[in-house]
């Protein structure tokens, strides 16, 4: 079953209405362009809101499975592209991240504010990163951070990391912005007809390369960890400071 608007774009055609049928589709295309726009706009003010979970808003007590999962999904529901759908952390989950060393194991059936912190550098990892990954690069941290009575514990290192992410946004905000501008000066001699979808579809390949290309440096960096290079120098550091 069509809709009104695809029946009078056929009948037009049928009726060799050139003057409306070009009409009709110069105003989708300029709906199109609106909404790329509007999208786009919607996106950056978004940016502006972006915060993190604070280290002192995680309970400072030990929680149970369904606390922690509670917690995790109040906390990032709104980041997921289908938030009535998209799971953010189920009991399955986080247990297999205990299986895999990616997690500490609970304590008597219980996390800490620490396992919640670990918790939330795997959700960002995981949609990005393989397990054996994330094992990779968390294993350090847990291993030298994790539960230790030091005044330099993963709680430092969780609010550095994210406080200095949080003020790129609006270096971030540039970038995009950049690549949107790049991107609407693409296809100018494409058929009109399909210009603004074909500058779109730039835009997004743009953003796509970028991805990808981070994504490549991030593995390289992750294999230098597993090959144990940074391990290593750890190590002599440590022993230099014992002599």
């Amino acid at each position: 079953m069509i809709s009104s608007f695809e029946y009078y774009i056929i009948k037009a055609k049928q009726r060799n209405h050139e003057a409306l049928y070009n009409s009709i589709v110069k105003g989708m295309v300029r709906h199109m362009h609106i909404d790329t726009k509007d999208l786009l706009n919607s996106i950056m003010e978004s940016f502006d809101r972006i915060s993190y979970v604070k280290s002192s808003d995680i309970p400072n007590i030990d929680l149970y499975m369904d606390q922690v999962t509670t917690f995790m999904d109040k906390n990032f529901r709104k980041t997921t592209r289908y938030p009535g759908d998209d799971k953010i952390m189920t009991k399955t989950m986080i247990n297999n991240y205990a299986k895999n060393d990616l997690l500490p194991a609970p304590i008597r059936k219980k996390y800490s504010r620490e396992h919640i912190l670990v918790l939330i550098f795997i959700y960002y990892y995981k949609g990005i990163l393989s397990i054996s990954d994330i094992q990779t690069l968390l294993g350090p941290i847990t291993e030298k951070f994790f539960h230790k009575d030091e005044a330099f514990d993963i709680k430092t290192i969780y609010e550095e990391i994210f406080q200095v992410g949080y003020d790129q946004v609006e270096a971030l905000k540039h970038h995009v912005m950049a690549e949107y501008d790049s991107a609407m000066g693409t296809f100018e001699d494409a058929p009109e007809d399909s210009r603004e979808f074909l500058k779109l579809f730039s835009f997004i390949c743009f953003l796509s390369f970028d991805v990808y290309m981070k994504k490549q440096l991030i593995e390289k960096l992750i294999d230098e960890i597993r090959e144990g290079s940074f391990r290593k120098s750890d190590q002599k550091a440590d022993n230099k400071k014992k002599e």
